[in-house]
């Protein structure tokens, strides 16, 4: 049964990683660069102390922070304890033209950091600007999600991940991330929440 996961996993992983062009490419190599995305963390930052005032922000924000810190460690221990390469380290994956965008770094690939990061940081500030009543932040919440989704796909697309560490990955980021940002919504409307 774990062979039939395995294959199902590879064939995903082929199939996603062979639509390339230039242009998707590159697309595909910026979403993949965390580097790329400081800007963006900067400016939810600054929105997130703009619309909740400077407590709630940094209750927000040090949440957030403190999420990504636990997802990023966790996966780092899960990929050393698990041993699964990556993909671009794998022989049937490179007969199996697997195309690579990105050098070799890193052995092992279960489960992606990348997608765990991204999608923590979507749920926490999801629900971290719920502290604001004032407003609703549905354009936000639609855009941070397949924003996450993009970030997460990418690694397969640049050669970096299997389809399946993405999954695990989302997963462990979303738990992590709803975990953080209920208890820090629980915090704020206990000792934040002016009576």
């Amino acid at each position: 049964m774990l062979d039939s996961f395995q294959n199902a996993d590879q064939a995903i992983t082929l199939f996603i990683n062979s639509f390339h062009s230039q242009i998707s490419d590159n697309i595909m190599q910026m979403f993949s660069n965390k580097y790329v995305w400081i800007p963006v963390y900067l400016f939810v930052v600054y929105m997130v102390f703009r619309r909740l005032g400077w407590k709630k922000g940094l209750a927000v924000v040090l949440s957030v922070v403190l999420a990504i810190v636990i997802c990023d460690q966790f996966s780092g221990l899960v990929k050393n304890y698990v041993d699964r390469l990556r993909p671009n380290y794998n022989s049937e994956m490179i007969r199996g033209q697997l195309h690579l965008l990105e050098v070799r770094t890193g052995y092992f690939g279960f489960f992606s950091g990348h997608a765990t990061n991204a999608f923590c940081f979507a749920v926490c500030t999801i629900i971290g600007f719920r502290n604001d009543e004032k407003h609703t932040y549905n354009a936000y919440r639609t855009w941070v999600l397949i924003w996450a989704a993009f970030v997460s796909l990418s690694r397969v697309f640049v050669g970096k991940h299997y389809f399946g560490d993405i999954l695990v990955g989302a997963g462990v980021g979303v738990l992590i991330g709803y975990c953080a940002g209920a208890l820090c919504r629980h915090l704020i409307a206990k000792y934040l929440t002016e009576a």
